[in-house]
């Protein structure tokens, strides 16, 4: 009998990690299906149907010779097969981001039980779903949520490797570097997290791996990389042409690094481990960190956003775009985890990720909505719109292509609507007759460009009577003032038809369209406001 007792009261410890297991999975998967799973449904952006385009045309597409260096990734293969199995939908294409940054959590937290504590996996988990742009990429069809994916399994590798000096570990951290260059070519920073991270443990003795079997892997995987890089070096020859960011300064250097996360944490983790410590006396667990935990937790925070940064800056060829930095996102949250460390006693780290992850599902959940938009590009609903007021006419279109590879010479008025330039004419049809203009900033589009818009608004444009403008908001406010100043449309009517985030419809009509309508204002063509400095106009 006393023997029964005892095993009853080993069995509740036991009975109460299992219910706070149970309750932490359930808080997870309610972010992950709130914050990832309600925006796949959403409208595409233009990045994302440059995807639909790969997909459905193939990476040898002749029009895709313009941007080489979209197609130039592995992950191609993942929308493709969520296509294959279910259908042509934003959520085929969008699903395999959302499984492979599920991945990455089940990494990052693994990393974080490794390095930090035993139990931080989960405060590192649901610290995560405080960064917009990682809920962001987990539900985007592009490459970036596949290389936090791969990032974070070859770092766990890498990690097992240093410890255990087995040659398996080996092989599977061999085999994710040299794919994870494959997914994206703005990755190559974290090989150098690789050697330094290698390199710290080498030198400090803290490995039974050795200098030569180190040597030889890291051989092996630049051997595997030779074609990427060859690939990488003759699309730096045209970079100047794809660049879509201003070159970075020191404040977008600060707001790469997520300091507004990292300082949160450590006051929040202060705050809420006094709040639920039940010891009398509360007093901080001290961090289990070693050197080589700082060594790849710091490294994986800045060694990437630096090198895009001073890349940026020697080369003039600014790649200090916020998706590219996605990668170095988990080490923010590590150096986040690891300084909350200071302040969270041993027994209460899973309590602490519980609240954590109920205030992230609370204040990043954007409640006041049924339904989340993925991106401030909604160019379903401004399709729609253009159906619904064009009708059964068959009225002109003016299309501005969102690609920065869209200028002169390689854009031309005869330019083909069915090619990667104009993706986004093929996924949500319009309706009428497209007319393909050049890429354009609010500050202009060139002399062709205007020659050419000149031609048609004293031809077609003039005799159709009517005639729309669709497109990002920055190359249709252009035209629409453009045209507002031709001698040919006075007296016309000009009305916004939808303004649906970044993308806008407007029409121009001899005749008033709708009660809303309104004689254009002649405003000179020199008026549109400046792009804002820093920003990006389009994207990979």
């Amino acid at each position: 009998m006393p023997q029964v007792a005892r095993l009853e009261v080993k069995s509740r410890p036991a009975r109460v990690a299992a219910r706070a297991h149970r309750w932490l999975l359930l808080v997870a998967a309610l972010c992950i299906l709130r914050l990832w799973g309600a925006p796949l449904v959403s409208s595409f952006w233009v990045d994302e149907m440059g995807t639909v385009f790969v997909v459905q045309h193939g990476a040898n597409d002749p029009t895709l010779r313009v941007a080489p260096q979209v197609p130039a990734s592995i992950y191609y293969a993942l929308p493709a097969i969520g296509r294959r199995i279910l259908g042509h939908s934003e959520f085929a294409y969008r699903l395999p981001s959302l499984l492979a940054m599920v991945v990455a959590l089940f990494f990052i937290g693994k990393i974080a039980a490794r390095l930090i504590h035993p139990d931080a996996a989960w405060f590192a988990v649901f610290a995560s779903f405080f960064l917009r742009d990682f809920n962001f990429e987990a539900a985007d069809a592009r490459p970036y949520a596949l290389a936090t994916c791969v990032a974070a399994a070859a770092l766990f590798f890498l990690i097992r490797w240093m410890d255990s000096a087995r040659w398996r570990d080996a092989a599977v951290f061999a085999v994710l570097a040299a794919l994870l260059w494959r997914v994206h070519l703005t990755l190559w920073p974290i090989y150098l997290l690789f050697a330094i991270y290698t390199a710290a443990r080498l030198l400090r003795h803290e490995t039974a791996v050795g200098w030569a079997r180190a040597t030889l892997v890291f051989v092996a995987i630049g051997l595997a990389l030779v074609p990427v890089l060859w690939t990488a070096l003759d699309i730096l020859r045209g970079a100047k042409a794809h660049v879509v960011a201003d070159e970075p300064d020191t404040a977008d250097l600060s707001r790469a690094l997520r300091l507004s996360l990292i300082v949160p944490i450590c006051a929040g983790a202060a705050l809420v481990a006094r709040w639920f410590s039940t010891e009398p006396g509360w007093k901080p667990a001290a961090p289990i960190a070693s050197p080589d935990a700082w060594t790849l937790i710091l490294g994986w925070w800045l060694v990437h956003p630096l090198a895009i940064y001073a890349f940026s800056k020697i080369t003039g060829n600014s790649l200090f775009v916020p998706r590219y930095l996605y990668v170095a996102m988990p080490g923010a949250v590590l150096v986040g985890t690891l300084a909350a460390a200071a302040f969270i006693p041993a027994s209460q780290w899973r309590n602490i990720a519980l609240a954590i992850g109920i205030l992230a599902l609370a204040t990043m959940g954007r409640w006041t909505r049924p339904a989340l938009e993925h991106s401030g590009s909604d160019w379903r609903a401004a399709a729609q719109a253009l159906r619904q007021a064009a009708g059964a006419s068959d009225a002109p279109v003016v299309c501005p292509s969102p690609f920065i590879e869209a200028r002169w010479p390689v854009w031309r008025p005869d330019y083909p609507i069915a090619s990667f330039l104009y993706a986004q004419l093929l996924y949500y049809r319009v309706p009428g007759k497209p007319y393909p203009f050049p890429y354009t900033t609010w500050a202009g589009a060139g002399p062709e460009a205007t020659a050419y818009a000149a031609g048609l608004a004293r031809g077609d444009l003039a005799r159709a009577g009517r005639f729309f403008i669709y497109g990002g908001d920055r190359g249709a406010g252009f035209w629409r003032t453009f045209f507002s100043a031709r001698p040919e449309f006075a007296g016309w009517y000009e009305r916004r038809v939808a303004l649906y985030g970044d993308v806008e419809v407007d029409e121009f009509s001899a005749k008033p369209p709708a009660p809303t309508a309104s004689p254009v204002e002649r405003v000179p063509a020199a008026a549109p406001a400046p792009l804002p400095s820093g920003a990006s106009v389009t994207g990979r």
